[in-house]
């Protein structure tokens, strides 16, 4: 008697085909876009929610810092720095209150007030190097107007002709700022 062989079956239930508009993934990225292209329509600017929301959040709580201002929003560090570089780059966001910022914090810590003729701007960057800004020479300008008779500014931001009634330290890491600012006190 010979009997016919086969290789056994499996007995597993068939998958259902995978289909991609039915994942939530597919369905929740479908929702996102018709609501950012609704957002954008209503609010008359061309603005993307997340630039909204860091928008938002500086009215809301005033200057802070990138990270800061990462955490508040619920973004990691690329996406906010992005949000940040695009909305600064229209004109909706200013970085030069960096330095002045530090130099701030630093006399609270020290329990030193910083010297009431002094202005300061610059970027601080991730590094402790201290970038330009828009508009430098102008700032310096306007701020002798104002009465202040020392300036601690991005190195690239110094006038190339000195100016009037007023002493400008250019710097070029934060380092540099902070030691300006022992000399100063």
């Amino acid at each position: 008697m010979s009997r016919n062989v086969q290789p056994k079956r499996s007995v597993k239930p068939q998958r259902p085909a995978y289909v991609l508009e039915e994942q939530i993934g597919f369905i929740l990225r479908q929702v996102w876009q018709r609501h950012a292209t609704i957002f954008a329509r209503e609010i008359g600017i061309n603005l993307t929610p997340t630039q909204w929301a860091a928008l938002a959040k500086l009215t809301e709580t005033g200057p802070c810092s990138q990270n800061q201002l990462g955490r508040l929003t619920a973004m990691d560090v690329a996406t906010i720095k992005g949000v940040i570089d695009r909305l600064t780059a229209r004109g909706l966001t200013e970085t030069s209150a960096d330095l002045a910022l530090m130099l701030a914090m630093v006399s609270s810590l020290r329990d030193r007030p910083l010297p009431k003729d002094l202005v300061v701007f610059g970027e601080v960057g991730l590094a402790g190097e201290i970038r330009p800004v828009p508009s430098g020479q102008e700032r310096i300008a306007e701020a002798a107007k104002h009465g202040f008779r020392r300036a601690i500014v991005p190195f690239a931001n110094v006038p190339k002709k000195p100016q009037d009634n007023m002493q400008i330290f250019g710097v070029k890491k934060l380092a540099d700022a902070l030691s300006i600012l022992e000399e100063l006190e």
